[in-house]
């Protein structure tokens, strides 16, 4: 298998995942504002690699299946790690777990039946807000915006799910 462009670029954004980790857990502020650099990093690269392989044919079913697993490993991970911290309720994390996985299964059902369910403009707003709060939250904003910053991460994290199963409730008739 020949690696494209797209697909390297998504593979690099797996890679500093655990870079992001360690810089967070290093204890050092420094090092905080590496994490969260290189964060913004990753998580540009998740747009990039999608312009890259739609803009130049680079499409694979390999750049398919990692792109959307390369951004939940990346969210899921920093949110752990601010739960860890007691910056977010575990309960908001497990909302925002169970939403991405219930999406992805809705996806599969749909696959199977021979429909692709691109994604939502909510589902864009839902993952650019999360980067967004997710950067502040790394810098070390005051409780009251870190709170306002995880009801914005929830409220369009629901918001995002109810519209993927509302607008595609008929992938489950069959």
């Amino acid at each position: 298998m020949k690696l494209t462009t797209a697909s390297k670029i998504t593979i690099l954004r797996v890679l500093l995942i655990p870079v992001v980790l360690i810089l967070m857990y290093s204890g050092f502020r420094g090092h905080m504002l590496w994490a969260a650099a290189i964060f913004i990093i990753a998580s540009a690269s998740d747009f990039v690699d999608g312009y890259i392989a739609r803009h130049y044919n680079q499409v694979s079913n390999f750049g398919k299946f990692l792109d959307p697993l390369a951004d939940k490993m990346l969210v899921i991970s920093v949110m752990i790690v601010f739960v860890d911290w007691g910056l977010m309720p575990a309960w908001v994390a497990i909302i925002v777990i169970v939403r991405e996985l219930a999406v992805t299964g809705l996806r599969l059902v749909a696959v199977e039946g021979g429909k692709v369910i691109a994604a939502a403009w909510s589902g864009k707003i839902k993952t650019a807000s999360t980067m967004v709060c997710f950067v502040l939250m790394m810098l070390g904003i005051p409780g009251w915006l870190n709170t306002v910053c995880w009801i914005v991460i929830l409220a369009t994290t629901v918001y995002s799910g109810a519209e993927y199963f509302i607008k595609n409730a008929a992938v489950f008739k069959s």
